[in-house]
């Protein structure tokens, strides 16, 4: 009895010819993507500097860092452009010399200067602050000290230079702060996926779906009526999940409320439209659920959600930013940890509408399609 129920289970499997695909060729995929794509630690971080003695020894302290492969750097006007340049995202680090750097040294001074990190992510901080010891490394202080013989009784400090660090947004490298805007994230995708990933096709395995087919409804109207329910249900999912963080985690307040719901109204119209999109391209509901998993996987370790986006191979980074997930995290870090202005997520919250555009018009071909 066990083994015709064995032979009638595998005969059904067998039936599901996008079932058995999904099977087979989703863990291949996902195991060849991420032994490409993952790596803790990435090389050529951004770092915005400013050097404002210009001098032989000031080279010597970049010279060290950028020989050493892991910084890749670049000018900027102001000590102040630095902090701007780490808020957007657009450098990871920043280094200032001030203008009085040599001057100091020659003195015997112990001059300081000033090495910023985002603090966003502690474990890639960690890894910025220890490669920063390459400005440091007697390979480069070796010329930096200066004796005067007819000086008497002269003392000279260990280290010719203080490299101070400032991390920035995250001072105390909470890992809470790290992770939890993304975790809403995630949840709200799991929610969003399952809960309209199985509509369509509850709907044709019922038979309720030629019911819709034969009364006077645009393809759009069915589109609509089928995403508003669980956009507002995940809508407020978003925002009691968010509360949570709030109240019982410490998250920060975001920069601005208002851009915060636009950003959960946005980012729930993406997963809730992708879901339907799920289950109109579904068969059954155990199809709709692989493709789920097949979306939600990806988007948790390939987004920035956990390893740095900066440490995926550039061929592979294409399918990071293809992914609505990048820039729901990119936005709500921003958001909340580092108070980024909105001209500076203006194109992630562009990405995201063009998201909601692509799989709505998908889903009302689709549906067509369907009848």
């Amino acid at each position: 009895m066990i083994m015709a129920i064995v032979k009638k289970e595998l005969l059904q499997l067998r039936r599901d010819p996008r079932l058995m695909a999904l099977i087979i060729v989703m863990p291949l995929l996902l195991m060849v993507l991420f032994a490409v794509a993952l790596k803790l630690e990435p090389n050529n971080v951004k770092m915005a500097y400013l050097d404002a003695d210009r001098s032989f020894f000031s080279d010597m302290i970049k010279t060290g860092l950028w020989s050493d492969g892991y910084f890749q750097m670049y000018s900027v006007e102001s000590r102040n452009a630095i902090i701007e340049e780490i808020r957007s995202g657009r450098a990871k680090a920043g280094l200032y010399i001030g203008n009085n750097f040599s001057a100091q040294l020659i003195e015997n001074e112990q001059p300081h200067i000033t090495l910023y990190v985002d603090g966003t992510m502690p474990s890639l901080t960690t890894a910025m602050k220890y490669n920063s010891s390459a400005a440091t490394d007697k390979d480069v202080t070796n010329d930096m000290y200066f004796l005067d013989e007819d000086a008497p009784n002269t003392v000279i400090a260990e280290n010719p230079f203080v490299m101070d660090t400032d991390v920035l947004f995250n001072p105390d490298e909470k890992e809470t702060w790290f992770f939890l805007p993304g975790v809403i994230g995630v949840l709200i995708m799991q929610v969003a996926l399952i809960l309209t990933g199985i509509t369509i096709v509850r709907e044709r395995e019922q038979h309720t779906l030629e019911q819709l087919f034969v009364t006077p409804i645009s393809k759009f109207s069915f589109i609509i009526g089928k995403l508003l329910p669980y956009v507002v249900i995940t809508l407020i999912d978003f925002y009691v999940i968010l509360g949570v963080g709030w109240f019982v985690f410490d998250l920060p307040q975001p920069s601005s409320h208002l851009l915060l719901f636009a950003l959960a109204f946005i980012y729930v119209a993406v997963m809730i439209s992708l879901g339907l999109l799920i289950s109109l391209v579904s068969q059954t509901q155990q199809q709709a659920m692989f493709v789920a998993i097949f979306i939600i996987v990806p988007s948790i370790l390939l987004s920035g959600f956990i390893f740095p986006i900066e440490a995926i191979p550039a061929a592979v980074r294409v399918v990071s930013y293809l992914l609505p997930f990048t820039y729901f995290v990119e936005i709500i870090r921003g958001l909340l940890i580092k108070q980024t202005l909105l001209v500076d997520l203006l194109y992630a919250y562009g990405a995201l509408l063009g998201f909601v555009v692509v799989f709505v018009s998908a889903s009302v071909m689709k549906f067509k399609q369907h009848l």
